[in-house]
């Protein structure tokens, strides 16, 4: 049994939890929505042979704060709360991998601080300058997205946590996963769902975001405006491997294209039969598309 170790930070004004395994180098492991750090269980165990690995729970889940502001969910504290942990572990550098939200925080993180990261490697995550040009110009990716007004509704926690969580437990299966949940899998996302905050926290992502499908020209217009920031902004100048399942029926392959305009050293690893969640599905591979990546 490999030897997870649970521990806490005192980062950025929150109570960051993380699982850490092994010593070395740091490869970070950041999760998406509605997940928290044991998404990368089998990551944890397969470079924590020779790596610090460590999956934190982002803030908003799990046993991390959950502070109730929406505002508290800016992408500034998101990208910070990842800074100050690497800093707090010891590591001026790291590797980080990362899915869905959690790729979205890392993307951001390797535009404004290059200097932390040794590569970037993304799994079914949407780089925010080609996210925006999709949603608002692809008709497929609008219609795809429509679950996130759902999310950001106050609405939301009382449809998602209604008969035990049932349609945040569908969520998971919904965008034509392959992935089969046994019964104790079932209970750890339950229990971390039904943490006080948890739910509010989560959703508080899709809330602070300005990317969603566009219910107006107001939102139009604010979608377009972030087009129209300077492409350095968005420029991503450390080596990138983005891998990703094209079965994913939120995040469609429109997302890949144009990615080479904003990060000069680029690998793309496409997996036709992987969902939006081939982490589960098809860890091994997964591994070793890290693995060759980073060494």
């Amino acid at each position: 049994m490999t030897d997870f170790q649970s521990q806490y930070a005192d980062v950025n004004d929150i109570r960051s939890h993380y699982v850490s395994v092994g010593q070395g180098r740091l490869i970070m492991f950041v999760h998406g929505f509605p997940e928290f750090w044991y998404e990368w269980e089998k990551q944890l165990v397969e470079f924590g042979r020779d790596h610090q690995a460590v999956a934190p729970d982002m803030r908003g889940y799990n046993l991390s704060s959950k502070p109730a502001e929406v505002d508290k969910y800016h992408i500034n504290n998101l990208i910070e709360d990842l800074r100050a942990l690497a800093e707090y572990l010891g590591h001026a550098k790291c590797i980080m991998v990362a899915h869905d939200w959690g790729g979205a925080v890392a993307w951001s993180v390797a535009m404004r601080h290059p200097e932390l990261l040794e590569k970037l490697i993304i799994v079914n995550s949407p780089h925010p300058a080609v996210f925006a040009r999709e949603l608002l110009s692809n008709p497929d990716q609008q219609q795809a997205s429509q679950y996130m007004l759902l999310l950001r509704s106050t609405e939301a926690e009382r449809v998602l946590s209604e008969n035990n969580y049932a349609r945040l437990m569908d969520v998971l299966v919904q965008f034509g996963s392959k992935w089969e949940l046994s019964e104790e899998k079932r209970l750890k996302y339950i229990e971390a769902w039904s943490r006080p905050g948890a739910l509010t926290g989560s959703l508080n992502y899709y809330r602070a975001s300005p990317l969603y499908p566009p219910t107006s020209e107001a939102d139009e217009e604010k979608i377009g405006g972030i087009l129209d920031l300077p492409q350095e902004m968005f420029e991503v100048k450390v080596p990138t491997l983005v891998i990703w399942g094209e079965q994913d029926r939120a995040l469609l392959t429109g997302n890949l294209d144009g990615l080479e305009d904003y990060i000069a050293d680029l690998t793309i690893k496409r997996i036709p039969d992987g969902t939006h969640w081939v982490i589960h599905e098809q860890p091994e591979l997964v591994n070793s598309l890290i693995r060759d990546f980073i060494e």
